[in-house]
């Protein structure tokens, strides 16, 4: 999970509307990609689109897990959570958030 240097093009909006997208996944995510002012901005749709493919992924691994340690996995879902208010904080600090798969995934896809 590296960061990027910060882009002095960033309102104090691109950077409120990345960092709910993690705080709020994968509801916010999707909000934004409803929206076309959003939409438009690239810091806002790749904080957006990365947390709704980050989110699902975790709650499907997070119900694999909790599955087979018959529920005691679910315990970890709060970690999860403190991950996504790490990657927040970086969002908006202006950093670019890259997480281990989902950024390249979501790149190679076109998404962001």
């Amino acid at each position: 999970m590296s960061e990027q240097p910060v882009n002095p093009d960033l309102t104090s909006d691109d950077k409120l509307w990345a960092a709910l997208s993690y705080v709020f996944a994968p509801l916010v995510g999707i909000i934004v990609l409803l929206m076309e002012d959003k939409k438009a901005r690239p810091y806002i749709k790749f904080h957006g689109v990365q947390s709704i493919v980050a989110s699902v992924a975790f709650w499907i691994v997070a119900t694999i897990i909790t599955a087979v340690t018959v529920g005691f996995g679910g315990l970890c879902v709060p970690l999860l959570w403190l991950v996504f208010l790490y990657w927040a904080y970086q969002a908006y600090q202006g950093q670019n958030v890259k997480i281990p798969v989902v950024s390249d995934f979501i790149r190679k896809q076109g998404w962001a």
